[in-house]
């Protein structure tokens, strides 16, 4: 459904470009997710596409470090367009997120709840109406991604977005939006997942048991480009933060224009000298290029690179200067569904026993965590660099 080129390649590394608990905010690794307590009191807003009412069980509130106290090691898992296409990837990493007391963000595009035969009511910025560089999703496919998204909600993640079309070349690429063009999109993706009803006419789907407008606080831009023109809107509309900013450090992170920046982290990339994306499309453009479909030889070796990545990258920063750790993801199969494998390795890793003060966390949550801290706290954590070792005493 989604080619490849697509996506564009941006921040695959230098080699590429050359060739709750104490002081968290969530509950400890392998806890188990709560289980949501529903209620049939869910109130429709608007057309009925969404509700709310209904309960999930929520995070403890963040915990204030004192100064000097070691912080937790938060990691944050987070999937981008976030559309069940078949594939059964999205039902999966919400099943692995259960199992190990796991929170995720789901980016979700907006378009992926609006049926193609509607594609007109999509005006992307600098494009033809209608126009998309990912595929509109199939009628079933929408279904599968609104029951999806409902219950990731219930279960506690975090739905931001995506946006919509995913364009990353030419002339009517994300790099070349103004402030006022990003607010016209993000508009309409809100007009997509909060009028789905009324543009599909699906009666046999329950609403989003959520307000749109309240729970998104930040998105993940396509291909990783327009951040700097998008951050005057996602400062209007009130966002916390934003995750688009390409070849980021292992550092503790800091605010852009009033708004907390997450970008995805350059990490070890075993077997080379330069370091890599934290994200699976780029540990894929560095060992196959442009292609999702190289020889299977390949994919033994590639899996095993991949989730080691992963791991070197979680364990530079847990034991060293616990920077907050991202790590982006597609529900893809591309090379044979490599990197879906690897990420999953991964996260168990991370969640294993042994790793007491481990935080799996959406953004969301980091964010609230990020907000309840003594300034004093956070410049101190700023203040170590990549690698280096965390102390009482500062950086």
């Amino acid at each position: 459904m989604r080619e490849v080129s697509r996506r564009g390649i941006l921040g695959l590394g230098m080699g590429a470009a050359a060739s709750l608990a104490v002081a968290g905010c969530s509950s400890g690794s392998g806890s188990g997710t709560p289980k949501p307590s529903k209620t049939t009191q869910a109130k429709p807003i608007g057309d009925g596409s969404t509700s709310h009412g209904e309960r999930r069980k929520e995070a403890p509130k963040p915990e204030r470090l004192e100064r000097g106290q070691k912080p937790p090691q938060f990691v944050v898992f987070s999937w981008d367009g976030a559309g069940e296409v078949g594939n059964g990837l999205f039902p999966r990493f919400r099943k692995l997120a259960e199992d190990h007391g796991a929170t995720m963000t789901f980016f979700l595009s907006g378009i992926y709840c609006l049926p193609e035969s509607k594609k007109s009511l999509y005006r992307p910025p600098n494009n033809p109406v209608g126009a998309s560089d990912i595929g509109y999703l199939t009628d079933d496919h929408i279904k599968a991604t609104l029951r999806n998204v409902r219950e990731a909600w219930l279960e506690g993640h975090e739905i931001g977005t995506h946006f919509n079309g995913h364009f990353c070349s030419g002339s009517g690429s994300v790099e070349n939006w103004t402030p006022a063009q990003w607010k016209s999109e993000i508009d309409q993706a809100m007009s997509f997942v909060t009028e789905w009803k009324t543009n599909t006419r699906f009666t046999d789907v329950d609403p989003l048991p959520f307000d749109y407008h309240k729970e998104l606080i930040g998105g993940r831009t396509p291909c990783l480009k327009g951040q700097t023109n998008l951050l005057p809107t996602a400062r209007e509309l009130g966002w916390r933060y934003d995750a688009s900013s390409p070849g980021g450090l292992q550092v503790w992170p800091s605010k852009k224009q009033g708004v907390w920046d997450f970008p995805l982290q350059q990490i070890p990339f075993p077997g080379h000298s330069f370091e890599v994306l934290s994200m699976d499309y780029n540990i894929l453009a560095n060992q196959s290029k442009n292609s999702t479909n190289a020889p299977p030889a390949n994919y033994p070796g590639w899996r095993k690179q991949a989730a080691e990545a992963y791991i070197a990258g979680f364990k530079r920063a847990y034991e060293t200067n616990r920077a907050p750790f991202f790590i982006g993801n597609h529900f893809e199969q591309w090379n044979g569904g490599i990197y879906m494998d690897a990420v999953e390795e991964a996260l168990k890793h991370m969640a294993d026993e042994r790793h007491k003060d481990v935080r799996l966390v959406s953004f969301k949550q980091l964010t609230d965590w990020l907000d309840a801290q003594d300034p004093a706290v956070l410049a101190d954590l700023r203040g170590f660099g990549v690698g280096q070792a965390w102390s009482a005493n500062g950086g």
